[in-house]
C-alpha cells in the first residue's frame, strides 16, 4: 500500500484563534426532540467547575519544546471525567460501530456510550435509525445485543416500536387519558456512516436530522484528513474479519497517549513489531481533529506474505478512535471510558478480501496483533498507578516525536472549554 498525503490540504490548529460554536440546549418533550436538554445531561454544575478549574494547570500556547503534560488529575479525577462526557463524548461525531453490522434491512446493534444507551438499525425499506434505546413506558432498556428483528418489543412490559421509532402496540393501556402513541415513539439520534463506519451524535447543540450525509459528517468529524484517509484505503473495499474486547485498569487518554507517542516506545516494548518496521522513517502529520503517522515496513525475514505490507498508517481521530492500515489489513480501536481509572477498547479487524481464505495468514497476524496488544496493556496499567501516584503530576514532551500528542492534549483543552 503506497500512503499519499497531499501537502496543500494539511492544517495545524491554531489554539490562539479557536473559536468553537456557541452553545444551545435541547429539550425532550413527548413527541421528539427540541432545544432545551437531554435527558442525560442532568446538572453537573459542580462537578464541571473542578474540571474546569483543572484545565487551568495545562497550557495549550506555551511551545511544544517547553510545553508540560496535562496534569494527573485529567486522568484520575471523576469530576474531570464528567466533563468530557458532557463536553466531548455528548457533543459531535462519535463511531460507534460498522456498516456490515447494519448492511441489511431489519439487522440492528446495540451500545453504551456514558449513560446514553442506543440502537442503531435499518428498517425495512432500507433506511438507517439511531435511537435512544430506552422504553418510552416505564424506562426499561429496549433492545440488546445486536442480529435482526422486524421490531423492537420491551422486556418489560410488551411495548412494541417499529424500527422506523414508531410506537406499534401500547399494551393494557385500557382507560389512558391525554395519549397519543404518536407522541411515545423512540427519542431519535442523529446517525450517519462514513467509509465502512456507523457514527451517531448526541450532541444537545445540533437539531435532530437523523440521517446525516457522508460528506457533511466527513467535514466535520475528519475534517480535510477526509480526503487522505479515503485516499489510503480507508473504505468499504475491506472485509470485516472479527471483534477484540479489553477492560484496561486505566484512564481512556492513557490508552489515547500511548497510540500518539509517534513509536517512542515500540522499540522499548514492543520488540517483536519494531523488528518489522523502520523506525527512523516514522512521520506524524497533524490536521484539524486529526493525526497521522506513517512509517515504512523492513523487509520481511521469508517469502511469506507479511501482514505489515510496506507501510503502515497510523491515523488518531479526536477524541478517541484510531484507525490502522498496513498491508492487506485495517485494524480500528475504540477506546470508551468506564471510569477516571477504567476503560472499554473495542478492536475490530478488516481484510482485503482476496486474503479471506488464507487461515494460517489470519490466525499468524491476530496473534502478533494480540501479542502487542498485551504489550501496551501492561504498559498503560502501569501508567495509570504512576499518574495516581503522589509522586507525579505533570512530565514532558519529547518534541521531535511527541507532536501527535500534544496536539490531542491541546484540541481536549480547547473543546472542554466550550461551553
Amino acid at each position: 500500500m503506497s500512503l499519499r498525503f497531499p501537502e496543500p490540504i494539511t492544517k495545524t490548529l491554531n489554539w490562539r484563534s479557536y473559536s468553537p460554536s456557541p452553545s444551545r440546549r435541547l429539550q425532550i418533550s413527548p413527541v421528539g426532540v427540541s432545544y432545551s436538554t437531554l435527558p442525560f445531561a442532568k446538572d453537573r454544575a459542580s462537578g464541571a467547575g473542578d474540571g474546569l478549574r483543572m484545565l487551568e494547570d495545562f497550557d495549550p500556547t506555551i511551545p511544544l519544546p517547553e510545553a508540560l503534560t496535562p496534569p494527573s488529575s485529567w486522568y484520575t479525577d471523576p469530576s474531570f471525567l464528567a466533563l468530557e462526557f458532557e463536553r466531548v463524548f455528548f457533543r459531535g461525531w462519535q463511531v460507534v460501530g460498522y456498516i456490515e453490522q447494519v448492511k441489511s434491512p431489519n439487522d440492528f446493534f446495540t451500545g453504551r456510550l456514558g449513560n446514553v444507551d442506543f440502537v442503531v438499525c435499518r428498517d425495512a425499506s432500507g433506511e438507517l435509525h439511531a435511537f435512544h434505546n430506552v422504553c418510552r413506558h416505564h424506562a426499561s432498556i429496549l433492545a440488546s445485543g445486536s442480529g435482526q428483528r422486524s421490531c423492537f418489543e420491551c422486556p418489560y412490559h410488551g411495548w412494541t416500536y417499529g424500527l422506523d421509532g414508531q410506537l406499534l402496540r401500547a399494551t393494557r393501556i385500557t382507560g389512558i387519558k391525554n395519549f397519543n402513541k404518536n407522541d411515545f415513539g423512540l427519542l431519535p439520534l442523529n446517525v450517519a456512516s462514513w467509509g465502512p463506519f456507523v457514527l451517531i451524535n448526541v450532541d444537545k447543540n445540533m437539531a435532530i436530522k437523523q440521517k446525516v450525509s457522508s460528506e457533511v459528517v466527513g467535514n466535520d468529524w475528519l475534517g480535510s484528513a477526509s480526503q487522505i484517509l479515503s485516499a489510503n484505503g480507508i473504505d468499504t473495499s475491506l472485509e470485516y474479519v472479527c471483534r477484540r474486547k479489553y477492560t484496561i485498569e486505566c484512564n481512556w487518554k492513557v490508552f489515547c497517549d500511548n497510540y500518539l507517542d509517534g513509536g517512542y516506545h515500540v522499540v522499548y516494548a514492543h520488540g517483536g513489531l519494531a523488528s518489522g518496521l523502520k523506525l527512523d522513517s516514522y512521520t506524524t502529520r497533524i490536521y484539524e481533529k486529526v493525526s497521522i503517522q506513517s512509517c515504512e515496513s523492513a523487509p520481511a525475514e521469508s517469502n511469506d506474505l507479511d501482514r505489515l505490507g510496506s507501510k503502515a498508517l497510523y491515523a488518531f481521530v479526536y477524541p478517541n478512535f484510531m484507525i490502522n492500515r498496513y498491508g492487506p489489513w485495517m485494524d480500528t480501536n475504540l477506546a470508551l471510558p468506564l471510569g477516571p481509572n477504567k476503560c472499554h477498547v473495542i478492536f475490530d479487524y478488516f481484510l482485503d478480501s482476496s486474503m479471506l481464505n488464507d487461515e494460517e495468514f489470519i490466525d499468524r497476524s491476530l496473534k502478533d496483533s494480540e501479542t502487542v496488544q498485551m504489550e501496551d496493556i501492561t504498559l498503560c496499567e502501569g501508567v495509570q498507578k504512576g499518574l495516581e501516584s503522589p509522586a507525579y503530576c505533570s512530565g514532558r514532551y519529547a518534541p521531535s516525536i511527541e507532536m501527535a500528542m500534544h496536539h490531542f492534549h491541546c484540541l481536549h483543552h480547547a473543546c472542554l472549554r466550550d461551553e
